[in-house]
């Protein structure tokens, strides 16, 4: 039998992470056709509203029954906007370790959203999961995506050369692959410790709350 993440939504003082739902169709659609987002992703380029409805009703509902992990839709508590994407992926039951990846909107950026949103899954994964590891994977030049590993506890264990495509785009508008470095990143259920204070001190994180 293939072991499965419940269906749940996970709740902090600015955020919900909940199931995609297709009211979320054109809001992934925007946010997925950012240039950041084109960029440091594999997601198709442009990213039409049948990629997101595809994503939303049968892509990210199967990471969950077939047991590979599970996707969060990040919305703000408030405005219930949708506001980035949490995805756990690439899961292994015996060890007990699943890999995080995340995207946030480019008009939600600068407000800590991501390593909320981060921090909240992983003390979810640890403490009500019972997992052991967390991995994290960020191209070398992805200095964002490696700024929310180190807030959030992340180890750095090692670089992986030539082991991702990105993309730049030129001045014609067109779209390049571009071979880069992969840095792996490791959390651990003792590396927490002290990392919610210490992002809610700096004003980078309101602290988890609970899980439903």
């Amino acid at each position: 039998m293939t072991s499965t993440f419940p269906n749940i939504s996970i709740s902090t003082e600015r955020l919900v992470l909940r199931p995609f739902d297709e009211d979320d169709v054109t809001g992934l659609a925007e946010m997925m056709n950012d240039e950041q987002v084109g960029a440091w992703t594999s997601a198709p380029h442009p990213y039409t509203e049948a990629d997101a409805r595809n994503w939303i009703t049968r892509l990210a509902p199967a990471e969950r029954t077939e047991g590979r992990g599970i996707v969060f839709a990040v919305t703000e508590f408030l405005t219930q906007r949708l506001v980035g994407i949490v995805h756990l992926q690439n899961t292994d039951w015996r060890v007990r370790s699943s890999e995080i990846a995340y995207v946030v909107a480019p008009w939600a950026r600068g407000e800590g959203y991501a390593s909320e949103a981060a921090l909240a899954t992983a003390q979810w994964l640890f403490h009500d999961r019972n997992f052991e590891r967390l991995e994290l994977r960020t191209a070398a030049d992805n200095t964002a995506s490696q700024q929310v590993a180190q807030k959030i506890g992340c180890i750095s264990e090692g670089v992986l050369r030539n082991a991702w495509i990105a993309r730049t785009r030129g001045g014609d508008g067109e779209w390049t692959d571009v071979r880069t470095d992969v840095i792996v990143w490791s959390l651990l259920p003792e590396d927490l410790a002290g990392v919610s204070e210490q992002l809610a001190d700096t004003g980078g994180f309101t602290t988890f709350t609970d899980w439903n």
